[in-house]
Formats: structure tokens, sequence, C-alpha cells
């Protein structure tokens, strides 16, 4: 029998990864997913469920609805996608991801299914999931969509409720190049008779929703029936939830520091609130622990994560228009000298969109995002030179050297961004956390053996900055994100 690691390198060798070979990857229909639920013995009927999807906030609202449900004294499954570090990232139960024993028998007991139906990743892995919660015995599991609704393979469970967060432009080879087009394939989700929350409402989408719901569906659009006030930090985000002009909720407490997340928190609520229609007696204290807790009973990474204070070091895996909008305001409002973003992107992303979005006094650090779909980094580069926006880039070979160099570059005074892709945080993350603590902050991280928060040198006397004027530091060197094995790989994923 293989080991743990012999078996991730088997499903990353064997499956279409979405990840490592695009479009090709993707399957318009779900006869995969459904032959493989038949040949486990439908595990998905086993326990109920939650059903997330939606362009943004669907990672953040799936953990805060775990760690809620989880406080509550649940047993609660949890699938999401693309994991960061370790695959198993992905199955978790009460906040804690499966055995790496189980995944290893799991593939050694099923090699001949594997074999023989050729499943992508996504859909091995969401029946992994499947099959985990129906051996732990879950009460209730939160799945998040990978992409899309209607095809994607987690869309073979019959929920409790459906979430649809909300609609933006991603995935648009494969959803639709328009808003409506988006709107219909996540709507894909709504059942019949299923609750429906749709996180916010949005002029070109609503009715969609509307439409696909049956006069016995109820549908609530939760920034209607919610809003939040009072928003403030201390390092955390305090906020007040206020429903019909009358506060309903003070001093909501919640770990993600992200602008965006109050977006999310009125999605949650109003699930949680349609799930006490439904007779779970979720309690305001559960409510108020469960968002407290949410890096103990659902632990969730990569979100405007604090990796340092000292140079102020953030990553977020916010990778499409929308998402990277909200992050680079809240970027630009952090006190700075110099803001030094690590940027890597997919090969597929539009970045006519995303470019004038990015701040062009930025020092950026350009690298391949650390997957071979990632875009080429000298790709990258010219794209960068061709708009005549930027003061300040620079091409490195991989993400941990273009990581390395901006610490060394940055002052006590400077911010440090990582981002553009899932992937390049999750290198990031790889190479700083290994398998350790990912969720701390604030304390020197040694990275190739040194202090990555001091460079070794008095950067406050005149050193040079290596990121002006565009020079490419990638010539000659071998890009070493390339022809080697897919830590991050995954099948029907975000990126």
């Amino acid at each position: 029998m293989m080991n743990y690691k012999q078996t991730t390198e088997y499903l990353f060798r064997r499956l279409p990864m979405f990840q490592r070979i695009g479009g090709s990857a993707y399957k318009a229909d779900l006869s995969n997913t459904v032959n493989l639920m038949n040949a486990l013995n439908n595990p998905q009927n086993s326990f109920r469920s939650l059903h997330v999807a939606g362009t943004n906030g669907k990672g953040s609202t799936s953990h805060l609805l775990a760690s809620i449900l989880r406080q509550r004294g649940l047993n609660v499954g949890l699938h999401t996608s693309p994991h960061l570090v370790d695959f198993r990232e992905r199955i978790r139960v009460n906040g804690v991801m499966c055995e790496e024993d189980f995944v290893v028998e799991f593939v050694d007991r099923n090699k001949d299914i594997i074999e023989r139906i050729e499943p992508s990743f996504f859909e091995l892995a969401v029946a992994m999931a499947f099959k985990y919660f129906e051996r732990e015995k879950v009460d209730i599991a939160v799945i998040e969509v990978g992409m899309g609704g209607r095809l994607d393979s987690t869309n073979v469970i019959t929920p409790l409720l459906s979430v649809i967060t909300n609609i933006g432009f991603d995935h648009t080879q494969f959803l639709g190049t328009t808003l409506q087009r988006i709107a219909t394939e996540k709507a894909g989700i709504i059942k019949p008779n299923i609750p429906v929350i749709i996180g916010q409402s949005q002029q070109e989408t609503k009715q969609i929703f509307i439409d696909k719901t049956s006069k016995d569906t109820p549908i609530i659009f939760a920034d209607e029936a919610l809003n939040v006030k009072n928003i403030r930090s201390n390092g955390k985000l305090i906020l007040d939830i206020y429903s019909s002009g009358e506060l309903k909720y003070k001093d909501i407490s919640l770990p993600l520091c992200g602008d965006y997340q109050q977006k999310n928190i009125v999605t949650v609520i109003a699930a949680v609130e349609e799930l006490n229609r439904q007779g779970f007696g979720i309690t305001e204290e559960d409510l108020r622990l469960g968002i407290m807790n949410l890096q103990t009973n659902a632990p969730l990474y990569g979100r405007w994560q604090i990796l340092n204070g000292c140079p102020m070091t953030i990553c977020d895996t916010g990778h499409n228009e929308d998402g990277l909008r909200w992050v680079i305001n809240q970027l630009n409002r952090l006190p700075h000298d110099t803001l030094r973003i690590v940027f890597g992107v997919v090969n597929d992303k539009d970045l006519s969109h995303i470019f004038p979005l990015l701040p062009p006094e930025a020092h950026y650090y350009l690298c391949k995002a650390d997957i071979p779909r990632g875009l080429d980094v000298n790709t990258l580069h010219r794209q960068f030179k061709d708009t005549n926006r930027f003061l300040h880039y620079t091409s490195f070979p991989s993400v941990s050297a273009a990581y390395d160099a901006a610490a060394a570059d940055a002052t006590d005074r400077d911010v440090i961004f990582i981002g553009g892709s899932t992937f390049t945080v999750a290198a990031v993350m790889e190479a700083i956390f290994g398998g350790g603590d990912r969720t701390s902050g604030g304390r020197d991280r040694t990275f190739g053996g040194r202090d990555r928060t001091s460079g070794g040198r008095d950067k406050n006397s005149g050193g040079r900055d290596r990121t002006s004027g565009g020079r490419d530091r990638t010539s000659g060197g071998r890009d070493k994100n390339s022809g080697g094995r897919d830590k991050n790989s995954g099948g029907r994923d975000k990126n």
C-alpha cells in the first residue's frame, strides 16, 4: 500500500486537474460524479448539508457557518477548495483535517473505481469528502461549491439550505461573460422547496434567482434583511447588525479583518436565522462565540491574514476583480512608506480588469503562481511594461524568491502584500509555516535559514531599492515552478 505522500502524488499525476491543464479538465456534466457516488453507495445521502456558492466570500461563509454549527454542539463536516498546503484541508470534521490514513485507504480500496470511471481530481476529492462525512456520522456538513454551481461536482446533494454569496466576473470561459449568465450557473444549486439565501442583491441578477425559485421556495436577500453599521477594528472586525432600522446584534466580533467580511457576515447571520426556522436552536451566544472562535472551530487561512507585524505583511487569496477591489482599497488605507506587492496570477486571468485596480506607485515583485497553470513571469512582466502604468516592477524565478526579496527590501514602515492568486498565497504560506500553525501573526519567521523580518542588514540606512526600473531578475535562472509536481493542484477549484 502507498503512503500518504505517494497517494497524493498518484492523485496529482493521474487525475485531470483544472490547475494543471486548465479547461480540458472541466467536465460539463455530472455523469462522473453520479457514477462515483453510485459506486460508493451514495454517501451524500447519509448526512444533512448546507450548500454554499458564489463568486467571492463562499469560503469565509462556509467556515463561519461550520464554526457556528460546531459551537451549537453539532458534529460538523466541512468541504472546501482549493487547499493551500495540505490536500486534507478540503475534508474536515469539527475543524480537524481527515487522517492521512483515511486518504491512503480510500484510494487503495477504490483504485479500481478510480481507474474505471477516471474522475477529475475535484470529482474524486468531493467523493472522498462525502465518504468521510458518512464514516464520521456528521450531524451536518457545509459544502462549498468548487466553481459555478449547476455542473459542479458538489451539486449532487439535497441540502437543507442553499446559499449564494454574490455574483461577479470569474471563470467566464466556463460560466459566461455576463453577470446574468454567471448567476444562472450559480442558481443551479437551487432546489425545489429548499430555502435560499442570496448574500448580495444585484440589479442584474436578482430576478434570475427569483425566477429560479418555485412559489413554495423561500428566498431571502440577506443585504435587504440585514445591514452592518459602526464598523471598527482592534485586531478584529467589530460591527453592529441592524434589521429594519433596529439594532439586532451589537458588537459582533469577527477575527477576519478584511473589509469584505462585512458582506459575508450578513449572509451568515441570515443563513443561521433560516436554520433556526428549521429548528436548529442556535442561540445568540452560539452565534457570537461561533464567529469569535472561528480559528478554533473551523480554521480559515489566507483571508486578509497578517503573517508578520513588522514590517506589516498580509496575504489574501482574492484573485478576481471584485475580490481584489476590496483588498486594494483596504491596503491603500494602511499607513506605509512603500507598499510592496508580491504578485502572481494564473494564465487565464484577464488582467485588463485587474491592472486598473493596482496602485501604480507600489513596488511589484512579479512571479509565476506556484502551479503549472501559473502565468509565465516573463509574460506577466511584459504585460506590466505594456500598460505604461507601473513605475516599479521586477521579475523573480519563483514565488519564494519574490517574497524573499520583498522582505529584504522592506523597512519597518513598509507594507508587504502577497496576492493575485490562491496559489501565490499558498506558496508563501507553505514556505513560512510548512505544516505548522498558520494563524498566528506578528512574530519573526525564518525562511531559508535567516530572519526574513530584517534581511540581515539595516534597511533604514540608504540601501538600494531593488524594484525600480522594471529590471528582470529571472533571466538565466531556471523557473522553479515549471515541470515540478503541483502540490496545490485540485480539480474544478477557485484560483
